[in-house]
């Protein structure tokens, strides 16, 4: 049966079924519809569905003329009716892997949307979970929901892990030409995912199952969660020090071989780094293990924010003002720069701690006009437009996310007092002695 459904992958007959349509589902969209495949989005929120089949994007990375093109093909169709998912060969599952309060897995998503292709589970299609988690999820969390239809994996239905790595607002990589891993639940069902990807994806790296799939995604961001932790713990350490944190990794990223820089910030953003190591760490409880870099790592970076507000208080505190009831303007909403994804962003958080202090508290991000309710948040605030008189007006200015598109001379001219925790201002060279770096 596996070998009918590679034929029909290579001769371009197969229908690619894509459930959530969000940072990871649409990328995908792109480069299999790109690919000459023919392909069917799925996703719960009939408000995406509608703009995409009107050819307009909701995601600022993926202009609304690449959805226009690939809505002109006819290869291409949105949907929220999740009994299409018989019409696909190839089902690529793209929903979130949140935490719980208690920092546990929450597979709440991916749950959902097994059931739903439980319930349209046909002979000769592929499951593909991209979702990241834990190690040992696709075997012991999707496997048995889907056998639950009767049929059996390898036999009826193939089953594999490829976990996805987006990386909003990068240049130099996109999804086609970042390497895709690709396990399978044994051979028959890898050669179906190599196959199915092949159609998008310039490089694919097959590994020998599901769970090795799962770890490597988990060890890209582990890695760089410990990183960032040692850099953060660092930056408090230097400052107290009087030694500045960025001028020291500069000039360590100065050595050719043997180190890589990583850069403090607010804290962690983004819906893999902040989240994931403790998806590890969880998982290594079950094998008796405490995974004590993990959690250190996690400890250090989930302090950043009260760290930072720390710093604007002491600041203050200098200009004889207290924070309750003082203006204070956050620069970008946005987990990182040149993006509106403000997934686990530090903002919110830096945000929530100002007001829970009794200061008020605006924002500005040329790339999110408003807030949106989240399951942790929901501010419902929108974008301050940027003037010198509006500067002037606020007690301190907090640069939270360093876009490029911030004239930053023109914001330390104007602004009282400047909490800078990205380096933002290094090239500013008048009012210097108003910024403090956190």
């Amino acid at each position: 049966m596996v070998d009918k459904l590679v034929e029909k992958i290579k001769s371009h007959k197969a229908v690619i079924g894509i459930v959530g349509l969000g940072y990871v589902g649409l990328p995908l969209v792109r480069e299999f519809s790109a690919g000459g495949a023919n392909v069917i989005g799925f996703d719960v929120d009939a408000a995406k569905i509608k703009l995409l089949l009107a050819g307009k994007s909701y995601i600022d990375h993926i202009p609304s003329k690449v959805v226009k093109e690939v809505v002109k093909t006819k290869r291409f169709d949105a949907t929220t009716d999740f009994k299409r998912l018989r019409q696909a060969d190839c089902i690529l599952i793209c929903v979130p892997t949140p935490l719980t309060k208690m920092r546990e897995p929450d597979m709440t998503y991916v749950i959902a949307t097994a059931r739903s292709i439980q319930k349209n589970l046909r002979k000769g299609q592929l499951i593909v979970l991209e979702s990241t988690t834990y190690p040992g999820t696709t075997r012991e969390v999707m496997l048995p929901i889907l056998e639950e239809s009767g049929l059996k994996v390898g036999k009826d239905f193939f089953l594999a892990f490829s976990p996805e790595r987006e990386d909003p607002g990068r240049k130099d990589y996109s999804t086609k030409t970042t390497p895709k891993v690709v396990g399978g639940y044994d051979k028959a069902s890898l050669a179906a995912a190599v196959a199915c990807y092949e159609i998008a994806i310039d490089t694919v790296v097959p590994v020998s199952s599901c769970e090795a799939a799962e770890a490597c995604k988990i060890l890209e961001n582990t890695y760089r969660g410990v990183n960032i932790a040692l850099v953060n713990e660092l930056k408090v350490l230097f400052d107290r020090m009087g030694i500045d944190i960025w001028e020291v990794i500069n000039g360590a990223a100065t050595k050719p071989f043997g180190f890589t820089p990583f850069y403090p910030g607010p804290g962690l953003g983004g819906h893999c780094i902040p989240i994931d190591p403790f998806y590890l760490s969880w998982k290594a409880r079950q094998f008796g293990m405490t995974t004590r870099f993990i959690e250190l790592a996690g400890e250090i970076n989930v302090a950043m924010p009260k760290y930072v507000i720390g710093k604007l208080m002491e600041a203050l505190n200098d200009h004889k003002k207290s924070v309750r009831g003082s203006k204070i303007l956050v620069l970008g909403l946005a987990y990182k720069k040149d993006i509106d994804d403000v997934r686990e962003s530090p903002s919110l958080e830096l945000i929530e701690l100002l007001k829970e202090k009794g200061a008020k508290v605006d924002y500005n991000d040329p790339y999110c006009p408003r807030t949106h309710k989240m399951r942790e948040h929901n501010l419902k605030m929108s974008s301050r437009k940027l003037s010198a008189g509006m500067l002037q007006s606020y007690d301190a200015v907090l640069i939270s996310t360093d876009h490029t598109d911030y004239d930053y001379q023109f914001i330390v001219s104007n602004a009282k007092l400047v909490i800078d925790t990205r380096n933002a201002t290094k090239n500013v060279k008048r009012g210097r002695k108003k910024i403090v770096k956190a």
